[in-house]
């Protein structure tokens, strides 16, 4: 089986953080910094749950793991820049969660092209 290791390293450690930020904005966070807390906890994990996915799909190829890395990465700067947002008060930050959430949708249509040159090769 083919399997993008170091891939499936960063979207384990993407778990991982986005576990402990939304366990935060649930146990520590103020009202404010709770939503965007777990506003990004939840886009981070969805998208590491793609990145292993995209990791271990080995009828995907190489597009798959470019997939997931977009999504991964993506996933890890919109959460980061809400962080920096809530905890730090660092509103220049908002500036940078659009290019997280560009590389998240990039992941999701890159994921399609991979789908359906899978189709194709199989057909």
């Amino acid at each position: 089986m083919s399997h993008d290791r170091n891939l499936l390293v960063f979207a384990a450690f993407s778990g991982v953080m986005a576990v402990a930020l939304g366990a935060f904005a649930a146990h520590g966070a103020g009202p404010a910094t709770k939503n965007l807390l777990t506003t990004g906890a939840q886009y981070q994990m969805v998208h590491a749950v793609l990145a292993v996915a995209c990791a271990t799909w080995a009828a995907g190829g190489k597009t798959a793991r470019i997939a997931g890395w977009l999504a991964a990465s993506g996933g890890l700067i919109f959460s980061l820049a809400l962080a920096m947002i809530g905890l730090l008060s660092l509103p220049i930050m908002g500036a940078v969660a659009p290019v997280g959430g560009t590389l998240m949708i990039a992941g999701w249509i890159v994921l399609a092209v991979a789908a359906f040159r899978s189709h194709i090769v199989n057909a």
